[in-house]
């Protein structure tokens, strides 16, 4: 069951995106979710570049600010959360887009007109912002990654100690035991710096990993929209998903949205939703054909010890319900 907001203390979250349609949703999930602390949102290339991700992210903080009328919540004081840029290019690779799933801005269109306040000046880079933050709350912090995983991988390399500081992570990304949705094999946030991920599997957190495998059973579907419209939401939800939609119903003749991003936000609340099981879990880095795949030792062959608990099983219809409550509070 979901926590007894009235009672229990919040869990501290950083979030790191890369603001394109999923990711929007997961922050407006986590901003309503009064289990949730966000203590700060950090940004990185991905669905479209830093710069962008940034401007998109400052627009839903400000939308959701402005919408938001519950002045009490310990994130919100001073009606800020901050914002913080970090890597702007993948490790060791030229970034990469794929604009037809997120539109050209990463919002599908939305919020086009929205001014948002300018950042303030003098932040620290996101992988900084993340150390100091699991140092003030020494296993407390929990890291919700929605996008590929430069800024925890320079976190590491600056702060080899980081998962023991840490509470968890969980981390959208990968096709365990399905096929991709950027190439036959790999998952978008794994393709895009895959040696970033490797570095995160082999550091010894805590790790959840939200994949394909799950995700794809989490689909917003237009009888979801109809039960938004008439929130303050509504509308927002409804403009940023229509490209994304139309790309999912011609690449799998269903009209939806997946999921992937709020889906990993709801199991940082309630991790019920879904069944995990410990596997070793890998990332291919050297392959023409299988870059970014994330190989999943299911049957033990390797022989290596578990690294990562990965979800393989999800109520999708249950998640849903949950999502659309949670926006309509």
């Amino acid at each position: 069951m979901v926590a007894d907001t009235a009672t229990s203390k919040q869990m501290p979250v950083i979030m790191d995106v890369d603001t394109g349609v999923d990711d929007a949703l997961a922050l407006a999930l986590v901003w309503k979710s009064k289990q949730i602390e966000l203590v700060g949102v950090t940004t990185v290339n991905g669905n479209v570049s830093l710069s962008q991700a940034t401007l998109n992210t400052r627009k839903v903080i400000h939308m959701l600010q402005q919408l938001d009328e519950d002045k009490q919540r310990a994130d919100v004081e001073a009606n800020k959360v901050p914002i913080i840029p970090g890597a702007n290019e993948p490790l060791m690779r030229p970034t990469f887009f794929e604009h037809a799933v997120h539109g050209n801005d990463g919002l599908g269109g939305a919020l086009s007109d929205m001014s948002p306040p300018e950042l303030e000046e003098g932040l620290p880079h996101a992988a900084q912002f993340i150390i100091e933050e699991a140092k003030k709350r020494p296993g407390e912090l929990t890291l919700l990654m929605t996008a590929p995983l430069t800024n925890l991988a320079i976190a590491l390399r600056a702060c080899p100690e980081l998962p023991q500081l840490v509470k968890r992570v969980v981390m959208m990304g990968g096709a365990l035991q399905t096929f991709g949705n950027v190439t036959p094999v790999a998952e978008y946030n794994i393709y895009v710096d895959p040696e970033a991920a490797k570095m995160v599997l082999h550091a010894g957190f805590d790790l959840t990993i939200v994949g394909l495998d799950v995700t794809r059973q989490a689909l917003l579907r237009p009888e979801h929209l109809e039960k938004l419209d008439s929130t303050p939401l509504g509308g927002f939800v409804r403009t940023c998903t229509a490209q994304y939609m139309e790309r999912y119903r011609m690449r799998n003749g269903v009209a939806a949205c997946a999921m992937h991003d709020p889906l990993a936000a709801y199991i940082v609340i309630d991790a019920s939703i879904v069944k995990t099981h410990r596997y070793y879990v890998d990332v291919e880095t050297r392959s023409d054909l299988c870059d970014g795949q994330t190989v999943c030792d299911v049957q033990n062959r390797l022989g290596r010890e578990a690294n990562a608990n990965v979800c393989v099983e999800v109520d999708g219809e249950a998640f849903m319900d949950r999502f659309i409550s949670v926006l309509q509070a």
